[in-house]
Formats: C-alpha cells, sequence, structure tokens
C-alpha cells in the first residue's frame, strides 16, 4: 500500500479506515478506485475466486446493430465465458422465449430447440476466455439470458 501511496505523488487520497479508497489527481482532474480482492472462507458466491464456474461465468452481451436494407432492426450478441478458474464450460442453455430471426444463424452457434430454450455452440464447450457472437434481425430485441450450463 506503501508503494501505492508513494507512486501517486501529488494526489490527495481519501481513506475509510486503513484502505485507501480513492485518489483523486490535483494536476489532469482525474480519479482512480484502488480495490482489494478478497478471498471469502464461507460458500457465498460474493468471491469466487478460485471456485469452480457455474452458469453465473457465461455473460450475455446485446446490442442494436444497423438495421438491414429493409428497415428491420439488427442486433449483435456476444456470449463469453468468463470463468476465473480456467474451465471449460458446455452444454449452455439460454432462456430465448420464441427466439427467431429474419437473419439466417448458423444453428451450430446458436439454436432455438424449445419455447424458452435456445442451445449455444451446439452444445460444445465454451473454453476461458472465449466469446462467441451471432447476429440477429427481428422487429424487437428478445431478452436472453443464461439458464443452464455444465462445467468442468
Amino acid at each position: 500500500m506503501k508503494a501505492v501511496e508513494e507512486s501517486i505523488q501529488g494526489e490527495e487520497t481519501v481513506s475509510q479506515g486503513s484502505i485507501k479508497n480513492l485518489a483523486f489527481s490535483k494536476k489532469n482532474n482525474t480519479s482512480a478506485v484502488a480495490r482489494k480482492l478478497l478471498q471469502s472462507t464461507e460458500d457465498g458466491d460474493a468471491n469466487r475466486i478460485g471456485t469452480a464456474c457455474t452458469k453465473d461465468d457465461i455473460v450475455i452481451f446485446q446490442g442494436s446493430t444497423a438495421p438491414l436494407p429493409n428497415g428491420i432492426p439488427s442486433y449483435t450478441v456476444q456470449i463469453m465465458n468468463v470463468c476465473l478458474s480456467g474451465c471449460s464450460i458446455s452444454n449452455i442453455h439460454v432462456s430465448c422465449g420464441w427466439f427467431s430471426s429474419v437473419r439466417l444463424i448458423n444453428p451450430t452457434v446458436f439454436r432455438r430447440l424449445y419455447y424458452d430454450d435456445c442451445l449455444v455452440n451446439d452444445g460444445e464447450p465454451l473454453g476461458p476466455g472465449e466469446c462467441l457472437s451471432f447476429d440477429y434481425a427481428n422487429t424487437f430485441s428478445y431478452p436472453l439470458s443464461v439458464s443452464s450450463a455444465a462445467s468442468c
């Protein structure tokens, strides 16, 4: 902590107890946050460093893209394995309602099996840090969330 304090000379720190939380630079009017990661001995999800991967380690990002030439809205979806333990996660199922797309999606990447059940990557493992993406087009975006997954 002392090295950090010495390296931010000319900056004012705000402290709470013995942990320095926020540094304000007087020179260029910026701020930085310093956080300390703590490993819990309990089984809670508050800190999952060093624990096995779960479906919560699959993150889905979705955003609007340029519409198709006929005016139908288009969306890009990215599905990423953010597990820190180095596990591959397979058999990823997503809650997807009546998902459909005007734009063709490679069924090995993402496909609807049943109502509110879509399969990612044909059930194959998504390695640590791996990301897959696809585009779809429909008059509205579908809320997508991971419903189940199998980890190592």
